[in-house]
């Protein structure tokens, strides 16, 4: 690979004249607001920014650089082994060889989820905004739960899943999202909310109609009721949940007893 167009060969965009030429001094700038955020916040961070170039700056016009957030890269460092008999034991809730966050968490009873009896594709804007209102009073009672769906949470497509912000699904500490068997979606992994998902320690499965273990929707179905929406229903387990989760392996599990 080299720079220039005159060599023959498929075409690469590498911004080589600012990354490597530096024929505007936007490396030193990133590399010094990535110190000084990482020293205020203590904490390695990722930043986004915008840069307006001029098309051919004859009119020596000054280069617009717009800040635009920085959060920081929170990594957990705990030491996780989810064993064959957890993954296996008969009391679990959900079980799955694709999981993306690490760590233990037992202080959730709440579980938010899609009935699947009453599930339909083409009302997902209405369920987004049905788990709206449940987030919302979650939150304002500070009580962390469950979220269980279908098709990839964030997607733009509504037919692929559930169209929710991010600010809508909030509250959630565990995000679960699954197929059914006449519903095929390919699993986003948490890829629409990646930061969001990292930055909170939100542990993200999902699990799909052809894995071996399955959503055990009867246990789901004798815990308390606490409220039901024409598509969601949000329940109440009688002590918390515990969920194991192994960044190494990518294997979580969430048991009831």
């Amino acid at each position: 690979v080299w720079m220039g167009q005159g060599g023959k060969g498929p075409r690469i965009i590498t911004f080589a004249p600012i990354l490597v030429m530096e024929e505007i001094p936007l490396n030193n700038l990133i590399k010094d607001l990535l110190s000084i955020c990482e020293n205020e916040l203590n904490s390695p961070v990722e930043i986004e920014f915008a840069i307006t170039l001029s098309k051919d700056n004859k009119a020596e016009l000054p280069y617009r650089f717009g800040f635009l957030q920085v959060r920081p890269m929170v990594v957990s460092t705990e030491d996780v082994n989810v064993s064959h008999e957890e993954f296996n034991n008969a009391s679990k809730l959900i079980a799955s060889e694709s999981v993306l966050g690490n760590g233990v968490i037992h202080s959730i009873m709440d579980i938010v989820y899609l009935d699947p009896a009453n599930f339909e594709t083409k009302s997902t804007f209405q369920i987004a905004e049905e788990i709206a209102v449940l987030n919302r009073k979650l939150l304002i009672e500070n009580r962390p739960y469950i979220l269980i769906g279908f098709g990839r949470w964030g997607t733009s497509d509504p037919v692929a899943g559930i169209p929710v912000q991010w600010g809508q699904i909030s509250g959630a500490k565990v995000i679960v999202e699954a197929s059914m068997e006449n519903v095929y979606a390919e699993m986003s992994q948490g890829s629409h909310f990646f930061h969001n998902v990292t930055s909170f320690k939100v542990c993200y499965f999902s699990l799909s109609s052809t894995d071996t273990h399955k959503i055990d929707w009867n246990w789901l179905a004798n815990q308390e009721l606490i409220e039901e929406t024409r598509f969601i229903k949000h329940v109440r387990a009688n002590k918390p949940l515990m969920i194991k989760v192994d960044g190494r392996t990518g294997r979580g599990v969430i048991f009831y007893s």
